[in-house]
């Protein structure tokens, strides 16, 4: 694999263990718990991460059709932390597969974006799915601060 794909996978799964980290020691009632109105739940957040990125990575980076039903994601529930953790760990064996296919010059070539039509490079494909990941990770990070926050039974 070409070192800019591994430090990628690399990065990803550097995520996916901040995810895990935050899922720790949660009691699994807690994964389904929402701060509030239109907010998502821990379980929810996982499964949308984890859907997006084969999306960004698979669908739309390498061509690699997932029917994904990104609706779906968010009505996710009662998966508990070892089925979260399996999803976060094959979304990084996943991308492993794929992206050690693909050299540097792939970069650059254009990709088409299903949902929207859109064109995008590969680059910014997986960049995009990094940066969401990041963000949802955050998401991940403050609804446990939260759900810490509630008073004890």
């Amino acid at each position: 694999m070409e070192a800019f794909f591994a430090q990628y996978v690399n990065e990803l799964e550097g995520l996916h263990n901040e995810i895990k980290h935050a899922l720790l020691g949660m009691p699994e009632t807690g994964f389904d718990w929402s701060p509030g109105e239109g907010m998502n739940s821990i379980t929810v957040l996982v499964v949308h991460v984890t859907g997006s990125q084969r999306y960004w990575i698979g669908d739309v980076a390498v061509g690699d059709p997932s029917a994904r039903n990104r609706q779906v994601e968010f009505q996710a529930r009662e998966l508990g932390a070892n089925a979260l953790i399996s999803r976060l760990d094959e979304a990084v064996v996943y991308a492993k597969a794929v992206l050690s296919r693909f050299t540097l010059a792939d970069l650059g070539q254009e990709r088409l974006v299903p949902h929207s039509g859109a064109r995008v490079s590969m680059a910014e494909a997986l960049q995009h799915s990094l940066a969401h990941t990041a963000l949802h990770l955050g998401h991940i990070q403050i609804t446990r601060q939260l759900w810490e926050l509630q008073p004890g039974d």
